[in-house]
C-alpha cells in the first residue's frame, strides 16, 4: 500500500497542483473584478508602506506576474510527470511553494485577510491546500532538487582546473 502511495502521490499533487493553478489564470489574465479587489487591495497596502504600484497591473507583483509564475509552475508539474524530467516536476514544485508562499503570508498579514472574496475563505483554503502539497512533492522530490542545484553549480560555477605538468627537456642522443 505505502509503495502504491509512493509511486501515485507525485502525479496526484501535480495534477491537482496544475489544476488550481491553471484555473485561477482565467482570473489573474482577463482582470476580472474579483482579482482586481484582491491586488488593488494589496497595492492600496503597499502605497501605505512607501511602495504604491508594487502590487498595481504593471507592478513587481502585479497579476500578471504572479498569473505567469503560476503558468510557469503549471507546465513544469506536468511536464515532469514523465519519467525523464522529474527534475521539473521538483522545479515546479518549488515555484509553486515560492508563489503560494506569497499567498498565505498576504492573507495572513494584510489587510487582504482570510476571505477578501466572501466565498468563506476559498480561496485562503486553496493557496494553503497548495502550499502543503508543494511542500510533500519537495520532500518527496529534494533529491531531483539536489540533482539540479549540483547540475545548475556545474554549469554556472567554473571548476578550478588542473595544473599543467611542467614540459620536460627533449632528451638528446
Amino acid at each position: 500500500m505505502l509503495t502504491r502511495v509512493k509511486r501515485y502521490a507525485p502525479a496526484a499533487i501535480s495534477l491537482f497542483a496544475a489544476a488550481v493553478f491553471l484555473d485561477s489564470l482565467r482570473y489573474k489574465f482577463t482582470d476580472h473584478p474579483k482579482t482586481q479587489e484582491i491586488f488593488g487591495r494589496l497595492d492600496g497596502w503597499a502605497g501605505s508602506l512607501g511602495l504604491p504600484g508594487l502590487f498595481g497591473h504593471t507592478g513587481l507583483f502585479s497579476q500578471y506576474v504572479i498569473g505567469s509564475a503560476e503558468l510557469a509552475a503549471s507546465t513544469l508539474l506536468l511536464i515532469g510527470l514523465m519519467p525523464r524530467f522529474t527534475r521539473l516536476n521538483a522545479l515546479g514544485a518549488l515555484i509553486g511553494f515560492a508563489v503560494m508562499s506569497g499567498a498565505v503570508n498576504f492573507h495572513l498579514w494584510t489587510p487582504l485577510g482570510i476571505d477578501p472574496n466572501n466565498d468563506g475563505g476559498g480561496l485562503f483554503a486553496a493557496a494553503v491546500t497548495i502550499w502543503f502539497s508543494s511542500i510533500a512533492l519537495i520532500i518527496i522530490r529534494r533529491e531531483d532538487l539536489i540533482g539540479l542545484a549540483r547540475d545548475l553549480g556545474r554549469a554556472f560555477v567554473p571548476s578550478p582546473k588542473p595544473a599543467a605538468a611542467p614540459m620536460r627537456a627533449p632528451a638528446h642522443a
